[in-house]
């Protein structure tokens, strides 16, 4: 079993410093400009499952430099999937947003749930959670230390740190939770068509109901025999052809 355990971290290891050397293969050949090479180098870390922000982030300046909009649009989305708060990558993806051709208003939210919103996107699910566990082990450590103190003064600061550990390991979990929610129940395409038409019905005898183009970021609701639900950020709903969009 010993032995085993030592082959499996050989294996291990030596994946991880492969994984490495591409990494540092394909920033050597974006570093040279040669970024049709550099996005061939990236796409064959995804392929060993291999996904970080640090990857997603490269492969969208690749395909930036190389004037595809909806790729390097796609892999900054797929980064902040794993860390929404990110600046660099949000500033990169504003930079690909400002050449979309489709300029779309927001739905304006409402002072509280704009800011309930900004403060769970802080943070990625698995950060929430690690804090929650952080908190609650602080809050043992708290109450341990009032239980057994036998001093007034200390008892109160014990158990005020106690109880404010516990508020924010709750706050913590529920934040992770509210996040894998959104995650769950919200589910988002990029449009990858130079153009595209959204018909008001699943058919393409139906009305148009707006065009997209290219980078163009939908929210997905349903699938229908090559048809793909979609609604904008400014409320407008209709039915594009599936191959035009590319989950994330």
């Amino acid at each position: 079993m010993k032995y085993l355990i030592y082959i499996l971290l050989l294996i291990t290891s030596f994946g991880y410093a492969q994984n490495e050397q591409l990494f540092e293969k394909a920033n050597g050949l974006y570093n040279s400009e040669k970024y049709n090479e550099a996005v061939q180098v990236y796409q064959q870390l995804l392929s060993t499952k291999n996904h970080s922000v640090s990857l997603y982030f490269n492969l969208g300046n690749a395909h930036y430099k190389l004037n595809q909009l909806a790729e390097s649009v796609y892999y900054y989305e797929k980064a902040l999937q794993l860390d929404p708060a990110n600046e660099d990558v949000l500033t990169n993806l504003t930079f690909a947003n400002n050449m979309r051709i489709d300029k779309i208003d927001l739905i304006p939210t409402t002072g509280f749930s704009k800011m309930f919103s900004s403060i769970v996107n802080m943070l990625s699910f698995d950060t929430w959670a690690i804090l929650g566990v952080v908190f609650m082990m602080f809050f043992i450590v708290s109450f341990v230390g009032y239980s057994q103190s036998k001093f007034t003064n200390r008892k109160r600061f014990f158990f005020i740190v106690s109880l404010f550990s516990l508020f924010l390991s709750v706050l913590s979990v529920a934040f992770a939770y509210q996040q894998e929610a959104t995650t769950i129940n919200e589910k988002y395409a990029i449009v990858f068509a130079k153009e595209s038409q959204v018909k008001s019905e699943p058919k393409f005898n139906s009305d148009e109901a707006f065009q997209l183009h290219e980078g163009t970021k939908v929210s997905v609701f349903e699938d229908f025999e090559g048809w793909t639900k979609i609604k904008l950020t400014n409320g407008s709903v209709g039915w594009i052809i599936s191959k035009d969009v590319k989950r994330l």
